[in-house]
């Protein structure tokens, strides 16, 4: 084990001990509340440029199985925990956590008050940390991430998760043909259009509208990812162009992204939305729902053009999180549908939004 330190930028400093990835993850630091789902969570594309720290003390009791990665990588800047199991227990393991993110270069602390980290973060709010591994790293830390935190910036985020599939690669066989977006696409979303009888075309999130249009997509929908939508402004410029000739429908960055187009506006959150337990209210039905939930960035619903229907506020704070176009075929989601379960989830909603294909 290496010695291992977790340092925020208001100089709040936790010491524990690391895996073999040594030097420094530099990151903002999240806490994520699920008792599972630390294969997906690690490896979501919507964490990138993300310290991911874990509520649960325990994590890794039942392994890594490969079937619930969500990226062929990892996807997170680091992994902070407090106990690391070492030997799992489940039929579909084919790896203990720790040796897989070792052979994913994962820089990862252990051994530290999680709690202590979480009140933390509650109390100033999402923060710029670094995760330094190994004696080398901890002794530059401080000037490491000093610099960070002057120069910090969201951009660049999408494009290094958006490499999970080759551009113009095209999944299943179904009779409805839809073009995705890949901002960061998690697998589940994938698997459930292609439960729908759907054939999914995967575009890099910088395709131009005429490459879009030349496959001829039944609809167009845009994928969950990272950071602040405003740095796509190209993708932004061509959703524009698309809801006039397409259905378009979007998930999580996708639902900030086609607002913006329709001329709504963003803001940062002062602690973001993630976990598994954030309340949504469906205003269209008049019914809670229990989401799953990953982003640092919302919609002002205030800023909704008349054109746009809210659909969904989150009961937490009120903010935005599903509208729907009142007369186009213009439709999205902030929430993870693909990671909530009941009657919005991934392939129900999907179903609904298929609904509205004209074919």
């Amino acid at each position: 084990m290496n010695p291992a330190v977790l340092l925020l930028a208001d100089g709040t400093r936790f010491e524990g001990e690391g895996l073999a990835a040594t030097g420094t993850s530099l990151g903002e630091a999240v806490f994520y509340t699920g008792m599972t789902g630390y294969e997906e969570a690690i490896t979501d594309p919507s964490y990138a440029g993300q310290i991911l720290g874990f509520t649960y003390p325990l994590i890794g009791n039942y392994g890594i199985s490969g079937t619930a990665s969500q990226h062929p990588h990892p996807c997170v800047a680091g992994v902070a925990l407090k106990h690391l199991a070492p030997r799992p227990s489940h039929y579909a393991a084919i790896s203990d956590l720790g040796s897989w993110l070792d052979a994913n270069g994962v820089r990862t602390i252990t051994g530290i008050d999680t709690r202590a980290l979480t009140v933390a973060l509650r109390e100033h709010g999402t923060i710029a940390a670094a995760l330094a591994v190994g004696a080398d790293a901890i002794a530059n830390v401080d000037a490491t991430l000093a610099h960070y935190a002057r120069e910090a910036s969201t951009r660049g985020l999408v494009a290094s998760v958006a490499d999970g599939y080759r551009p113009g690669e095209t999944i299943g066989t179904g009779s409805i043909h839809v073009v995705l977006l890949d901002c960061g696409v998690k697998r589940a979303i994938l698997r459930e259009l292609i439960a729908l009888d759907v054939r999914v075309t995967v575009l890099p999130y910088g395709a131009s509208t005429a490459e879009i249009m030349a496959y001829a997509p039944d609809a167009v929908v845009v994928s969950p990812g990272p950071g602040d939508p405003t740095d796509l402004a190209g993708t932004i410029t061509v959703l524009r162009e698309l809801i006039q000739q397409k259905p378009v429908f979007g998930v999580c960055l996708g639902h900030q992204l086609l607002a913006l187009a329709c001329g709504a506006k963003t803001f940062k959150l002062p602690y973001g939305h993630r976990g598994g337990n954030q309340p949504v209210k469906d205003l269209v039905r008049d019914e809670v729902l229990v989401t799953a939930h990953n982003h640092g960035f919302a919609v002002d619903g205030a800023s909704l053009p008349d054109a746009l229907e809210a659909t969904m506020i989150n009961l937490n704070d009120g903010t935005n999180e599903g509208f729907r176009h009142r007369t186009l075929p213009v439709e999205a989601v902030q929430f993870h549908p693909e990671a909530s379960p009941g009657p919005f989830d991934a392939r129900g909603l999907f179903a609904r939004w298929l609904e509205r294909i004209e074919r």
